[in-house]
């Protein structure tokens, strides 16, 4: 079944001779439960198709249907509220608030929604990341890794069916990376949910089980 339904995509930036065709027909499904990888060059289009499956940004062309909503029908206000509930957001730059300790971070989606947490979901997603003693902590006091480990957890924390990574270990090191990448990896699969994550990683790329390649705005073939 799938979860994710990309059709004739297109995308342009700019106008004239600056025009920029960042998507240009891109066709892609991704089934429930499916790990996916994005791969391609500086410009090839896989930040903004993933930003189009996000509802952060609309095609000037096609449709995007994530868990059976036509998000090209949504208004600003519905979008809003079907990115809180749906998706959850894993950066390179991990967008952590840093007033907000750990927890208030990990919650952070949840209070915006209104919701309260399930208690038990969200203790156990903080023991398999590791982040039961910095629940306290404020973001400064965090590595890089450490930090990104908070974004999977928030991006868990509403329970969202679909998980979308842009990049998530380009701010560290190789070694932190690979841990990163294998904890978003076993959280997707723990909590059975939707893993589309774009890389210029290609080793970080295989531990997806399909690979897409993005060159012009278009799949590779």
């Amino acid at each position: 079944m799938d979860i994710i339904t990309v059709r004739n995509l297109k995308k342009c930036y700019g106008s004239g001779e600056r025009q920029v065709r960042a998507l240009d027909g891109v066709e892609l499904t991704v089934s429930k439960g499916e790990f996916v990888s994005v791969m391609g060059a500086s410009g090839s289009g896989k930040t903004t198709l993933l930003n189009m499956m996000g509802g952060l940004d609309m095609p000037d062309e096609g449709e995007v249907y994530v868990d059976g909503v036509n998000l090209s029908g949504l208004r600003e206000s519905e979008l809003a509220v079907f990115r809180r509930r749906k998706v959850g957001f894993v950066f390179q730059e991990y967008n952590l608030v840093p007033t907000l300790t750990v927890e208030e971070n990990i919650l952070f989606p949840l209070d915006l929604d209104g919701s309260a947490p399930e208690q038990g979901f969200l203790e156990e997603v903080v023991s398999l990341l590791g982040l039961e003693e910095r629940m306290q902590s404020y973001p400064h006091t965090l590595s890089g890794g450490q930090k990104q480990r908070v974004a999977i957890a928030r991006a868990l924390a509403a329970k969202p069916p679909v998980i979308l990574a842009d990049e998530p270990t380009g701010s560290l090191d190789s070694r932190s990376g690979q841990n990163v990448a294998g904890l978003l990896k076993m959280a997707a699969e723990h909590y059975h949910r939707t893993l589309v994550m774009v890389t210029h990683n290609r080793e970080l790329a295989q531990l997806a089980d399909r690979v897409v390649y993005m060159e012009n705005g278009k799949i590779g073939k």
